[in-house]
């Protein structure tokens, strides 16, 4: 008789450790589930595709991937259209004047600085420019260098053998403000790349 109440009451208690494992079991799916989605939407509402027309339409003429303008947009200028830096860079892509002076001269259109509020041009130009620069040096984290800091410095750069690699790539970027600007598009990049176009 006692060794049978002892043996219900070990399977009592087995059986309710086994219910507490199943629960935090569950438990723990469902605040991973909560947190996962949590996280998704987090990142969603952080990295919008806000003028998706304009960027679908030239991200396609130029070349250049939609995931890389969206994360220039969102580093320069958070999608506000009328930005304009301490620099006087303009717009969504906050391009410089000169800039488009240089670009205008390439697509031999006439036009004002002042249209570069205009979101369609400003994402035309600056897209238009992050193609030009990769047909160039055809790398991203050199054209983004560029787009930072201008030509000049990274040509420099590039010339230093002791900062490029056999392949003539830079190893490192000297600049503090431009390597950090590089890093920060490469990893706005990723996250709009997983979270729109799946990875690569």
């Amino acid at each position: 008789m006692k060794k049978g109440i002892e043996k219900e009451m070990k399977f009592r208690t087995a059986a309710q450790r086994s219910a507490v494992i199943v629960v935090i079991l569950v438990a723990s799916i469902c605040i991973g589930y909560i947190v996962n989605t949590l996280g998704h939407r987090i990142d969603i509402k952080k990295h919008p595709r806000e003028y998706s027309e304009f960027v679908e339409k030239y991200s396609a003429e130029y070349g250049v991937p939609e995931y890389l303008v969206y994360s220039v947009i969102l580093c320069e200028s958070e999608f506000m259209s009328n930005k304009v830096s301490d620099d006087g860079e303009v717009g969504l892509m906050q391009i410089s004047p000169d800039m488009f002076k240089k670009m205008l001269s390439i697509t031999r259109e006439d036009l004002d600085t002042g249209i570069l509020y205009d979101p369609e041009t400003n994402i035309r130009y600056g897209t238009y420019m992050l193609s030009y620069y990769y047909t160039e040096y055809n790398r991203w984290n050199t054209v983004l260098a560029i787009y930072n800091i201008g030509e000049d410095a990274v040509k420099e750069w590039l010339g230093n053998p002791a900062m490029t690699d056999a392949n003539g790539n830079l190893l490192d970027i000297p600049d503090n403000d431009t390597a950090e600007f590089v890093l920060k598009i490469e990893r706005e990049s990723k996250v709009y790349q997983n979270l729109y176009y799946g990875k690569e």
